[in-house]
C-alpha cells in the first residue's frame, strides 16, 4: 500500500508567493491546496484536514491571526506563519493564538520547507472532543499525565490531590493543549458564568493557576505545564 502523502494548506493573498511555496512543497512531495482569504482557508482546513498550514499573517478581511486562532478550535495541524513585519509583537500573539512557527518575507524557500519538516518531527497532542468516546483520553505533558476518564492528575508517576476547581481549570487548558485561553474564557468554562460577571473576578483565575501550579510542581518563573501568556491569558506547556 502506498504510504499516503502530507497535506498543505497555503493561505496568502500574493499569487506569485502561493506560486512558489506549491511549487517547492508538491516537488518535496506535498498534496497542496491554496486559499487567498481567512473565510476559504477555514473551510478546506476542514474539509482537508492538512497536515501543516502556511498561513499569510497580512491576510486581507480576517487576517492571519484570527484564521489562527479559529483553526485551533477543530485543528491541530502545524501552522507556520508568513509575516512581512518584523515586528515581534505581532510574531508573539501569532505565537500565542496557536502557530507553531514564523517565517519573515523575504524567505528562502528551500528554508521555508526545512522548516515545515522540523515542525512535522514534533509531536502533537490530539484535541479531545469531550461529546464523543475519543475525547475520553489520557493527556501527557512531559512528566504530567491528565487521565481524564478517572479524573485523575499524576506527576512523575504520582498521583496529585488537586480540588473539583483545580482539576476543571488543567482540564479545560489540556483539553486544546495550542491554544491559548483568556481568563474571561476560562470563567465561563471552569466557573460557568456567574462568577464571571465582574470584571475583578478574573484575578480568580490568577489565584487558582498559583495553587495548581504549586501543587503540580511547576515553578512560576519557568513554567513546564502550564504557561503565562502575557497580556492574553493561559496555554498548556510541553511539560
Amino acid at each position: 500500500m502506498a504510504e499516503k502523502k502530507l497535506s498543505a494548506l497555503v493561505v496568502d493573498d500574493e499569487p506569485s508567493i502561493v506560486r512558489v511555496v506549491e511549487g517547492y512543497l508538491v516537488k518535496d512531495g506535498f498534496e497542496v491546496r491554496t486559499a487567498a482569504d481567512g473565510q476559504t482557508a477555514l473551510a478546506l482546513a476542514r474539509e482537508s484536514e492538512p497536515d501543516v498550514v502556511v498561513l499569510d499573517l497580512g491576510l486581507p478581511g480576517m487576517d492571519g491571526i484570527e484564521v489562527c486562532r479559529r483553526l485551533r478550535t477543530f485543528s491541530t495541524c502545524y501552522v507556520l506563519m508568513l509575516t512581512a513585519r518584523a515586528d515581534e509583537v505581532d510574531m508573539l500573539i501569532g505565537l500565542a493564538v496557536g502557530a507553531d512557527d514564523y517565517v519573515i518575507k523575504p524567505f528562502s524557500p528551500r528554508a521555508l520547507v526545512a522548516r515545515i519538516h522540523t515542525l512535522l518531527r514534533r509531536p502533537r497532542t490530539p484535541i479531545a472532543d469531550p461529546a464523543s468516546p475519543a475525547g475520553a483520553q489520557t493527556r501527557v505533558f512531559g512528566d504530567l499525565v491528565v487521565d481524564v476518564p478517572a479524573r485523575e492528575v499524576r506527576v512523575a508517576g504520582s498521583v496529585v490531590a488537586l480540588t473539583r476547581t483545580e482539576y476543571e481549570l488543567l482540564e479545560a487548558l489540556s483539553s486544546a493543549p495550542r491554544v491559548v485561553f483568556t481568563r474571561a474564557q476560562l470563567l465561563d468554562r471552569v466557573w460557568e458564568g456567574p462568577v464571571g460577571s465582574a470584571p475583578g473576578d478574573e484575578h480568580l483565575v490568577d489565584i487558582h493557576v498559583g495553587h495548581l501550579r504549586r501543587k503540580l510542581g511547576d515553578d512560576p518563573r519557568d513554567p513546564r505545564y502550564v504557561l503565562t501568556i502575557r497580556g492574553v491569558g493561559y496555554r498548556m506547556g510541553p511539560g
